[in-house]
């Protein structure tokens, strides 16, 4: 036993010895051993991981690369919508010919379609039952899209530019409905109401079809009827819009398998629905690039600050009358993803409708694309604005559930 007791009394001994761990020697520890009868010598080499320190004891280059490459991923993962956006917008600046050929074979009509396939696919059923639990929201930004939001067209009929269809152009956008595609994608990226943001999507475009001829000829044409294709209109709503929708919410319900599947991978088709939406713009830009660089640098950088001064009144006129509504109505209901949702919405403009109306006014205004140039800006910037808002909000959210968990 004594002898048992000292051999452990040296072993400990001799780790209280051991070098710091930064050194690279090697350290012979003698003990004797637990039955007596001989001793033995063990090397211990003390060292550390070659990936957390270096011979100085920094961090290595490796580790240095390894981390800045996660917080780099980590950055794309967090912003995939704006950096999707703009490396379309850059691409399309860049190189118009993919664009045009895009363009050509009607590529962002499939863009629409896809994100509204994948709307489908994660509509959940009790998301429509929340909807119809937020019909007053909704009805507010019905009305906002289709009767309020386009008077703020006469303000912007008041400013003088050269060329004056720069102006004409934001005035016929700011009497379209909501948009198609990016408006549902952004609350979905949010954690709003999609079902609430589909139905009022859906539904202002369509009825959008009765409303914008009204306020064009009232507003724009100073108060001349202006022909408009209903009829071609509505039916390319229907196949583009209301058909991949029940589509995508059939194929959900058909497999329940299929439906946990993709509950349980959101934020890749949230990826897939952003991808979608960029190339809205990189066709647009490439199909305009050309009439954009013909335009003085100054004249159209005032359109497209009219373009965003429009969406910020937007914006914060929804937002007012959203938490009007609110507390007007004392409805617990109004929960903060119906708002989200309303707001998001009620407070953007399509493009493709104003391009099918322009299409149709055959040079009535002036130069179609010269009317179209300041919408293609308008439209990109009110995606990059809400792109912000909602990236802002999820950081806020992150941060507050953090909070929560540490609490």
């Amino acid at each position: 036993m004594a002898s048992i007791l000292a051999s452990t009394h040296n072993l400990f001994s001799c780790l209280r010895e051991l070098p710091s761990p930064g050194s690279r020697s090697v350290v012979f520890c003698r003990y004797l051993d637990p039955c007596g009868r001989r001793i033995r010598s063990i090397p211990i080499r003390a060292s550390q991981l070659p990936d957390k320190a270096g011979g100085d004891g920094g961090i290595s280059a490796s580790a240095k690369r390894y981390h800045f490459g996660n917080e780099l991923l980590n950055f794309a993962s967090d912003n995939f919508l704006p950096l999707a956006l703009v490396s379309g917008v850059g691409l399309g600046f860049a190189n118009p010919t993919l664009g045009c050929l895009a363009d050509k074979y009607s590529l962002s009509r499939f863009s629409t379609c896809g994100i509204f396939i994948i709307s489908g696919l994660t509509l959940r059923t009790e998301a429509i039952g929340a909807a119809v639990k937020g019909w007053r929201l909704g009805v507010f930004g019905l009305v906002s899209i289709l009767l309020l939001t386009p008077s703020f067209s006469r303000l912007i009929m008041l400013v003088q530019l050269q060329p004056q269809e720069l102006v004409t152009g934001l005035g016929i956008f700011c009497c379209m409905p909501t948009t198609l595609s990016s408006g549902v994608a952004l609350t979905h990226l949010a954690g709003g109401n999609s079902a609430l943001a589909l139905a009022m999507t859906v539904a202002s475009n369509l009825l959008g079809i009765l409303t914008i001829p009204f306020w064009v000829s009232r507003y724009i044409a100073g108060g001349v009827g202006v022909s408009f294709p209903t009829d071609q209109l509505f039916r390319s709503l229907i196949v583009t819009l209301l058909i991949p929708l029940i589509i995508g919410k059939v194929i959900r319900e058909s497999s329940k398998g299929f439906a946990n599947y993709i509950d349980n991978n959101r934020k890749l088709f949230s990826k897939i629905n952003a991808i979608c939406l960029s190339l809205v713009p990189w066709i647009q830009v490439s199909r305009s690039r050309s009439l954009l660089l013909s335009v003085k640098p100054k004249v159209f950088l005032a359109a497209v600050g009219i373009g965003i001064l429009l969406h910020l009144s937007l914006l914060a006129f929804n937002a007012i009358s959203i938490r009007i509504l609110s507390v007007a109505s004392g409805d617990g209901r109004n929960s903060k993803e119906n708002a989200t949702a309303v707001l998001l919405v009620a407070s953007q403009k399509t493009l493709p409708v104003m391009v099918a109306v322009v299409e149709q006014l055959r040079g009535a205004f002036g130069e179609s694309g010269l009317l179209v140039l300041p919408c293609v800006a308008a439209h990109l910037n009110q995606i990059m604005i809400d792109s912000i808002l909602v990236n802002l909000w999820l950081r806020t959210g992150n941060a507050a559930s953090t909070d929560v968990k540490t609490a």
